[in-house]
């Protein structure tokens, strides 16, 4: 073979070589290459922590009472939730209502909650509220606003969230076609029957998964009811690992294991959602039928 003939052959071979790597990795199905990816990043991460110094005896030690804390976590996501979808629905009625009292009323809600920040807003609750209270109200009135950090956190972050998911109500609301209104209106429907037996069983469809993805934010966001300094009964894994870290003096291994408990939850409930959304997308998502 001439010199011409081999220059010719080797960019064959190798346009060969890479043909047949890509049927190779082709091959390989998708979900075992995010699973080698993730191993590589597990890895590497035990690897930077072997190498920090870290109690781990410690940390193993310690994890049930940490972990204890997931129920409180739970009830105050919940809790909170409820509250902030009966604001939700208010909320999102007087954004659309021709009142200019409702309207004026829930811009006013929607603006602040979503213009001041969520831990200034808990204080807020926890702090001012008690004080004002006490300085507008009788003295017995005022003492049904000096409220346990718990009840204030969750009132707090249902107040907040409910100022975001007005907006995603709101936005449901005025998805539902308008023809769906009128004929409620021809069949002689008051307001109230409308909303109730028309618009906002349509609108839930549309809701129900942004709303599953703030609950998952709540989930996260319930740590900062701690820093309020909830009792030793409500503490959340974030409150059982500040307690537990400070007696010990390993105050970075215990957020460490309430970071991995969060991320534990919120991994857990991402999988509901994900069922929730395929469930809730059924007869709305179009298919292509095989034909033989």
């Amino acid at each position: 073979m001439t010199d011409p003939d081999v220059r010719e052959a080797v960019p064959h071979q190798r346009h060969g070589l890479a043909q047949s790597l890509e049927g190779a990795s082709l091959k390989v199905p998708f979900r075992l290459k995010v699973a080698l990816v993730w191993a590589v990043i597990f890895g590497l991460m035990a690897v930077a922590f072997s190498r920090s110094g870290f109690d781990v005896a410690w940390m193993v030690d310690k994890i049930p009472a940490i972990v204890r804390g997931i129920w409180v976590t739970i009830l105050f996501s919940v809790i909170a939730i409820t509250v902030a979808t009966v604001l939700a629905i208010l909320g999102a009625l007087g954004r659309i209502s021709t009142n200019p009292i409702a309207y004026g009323i829930s811009g006013f809600y929607t603006s602040f909650f979503r213009g001041t920040p969520l831990i200034v807003q808990l204080f807020l609750w926890y702090l001012a509220l008690p004080q004002l209270a006490i300085g507008l109200l009788p003295e017995p009135y005022a003492a049904w606003f000096i409220w346990p950090a718990q009840v204030a956190g969750v009132v707090g972050i249902a107040f907040n969230y409910g100022a975001y998911m007005t907006e995603i109500f709101r936005s449901g609301i005025e998805a539902v076609p308008h023809g769906q209104a009128e004929a409620a209106d021809a069949l002689g429907m008051s307001y109230g029957q409308r909303m109730r037996r028309v618009i906002l069983p349509q609108a839930a469809r549309i809701v129900i998964p942004p709303t599953g993805n703030e609950f998952i934010a709540m989930i996260k966001d319930t740590a900062l009811i701690g820093l309020l300094g909830t009792t030793l009964l409500w503490a959340d894994p974030f409150r059982m690992a500040q307690l537990t870290g400070k007696a010990d003096f390993r105050n970075l291994e215990a957020l460490i294991i309430a970071a991995f408990v969060y991320w534990g939850l919120t991994a857990i409930f991402s999988f509901f959602q994900r069922k929730l959304e395929s469930r809730m997308s059924r007869g709305y998502v179009r298919t292509v039928l095989k034909t033989s």
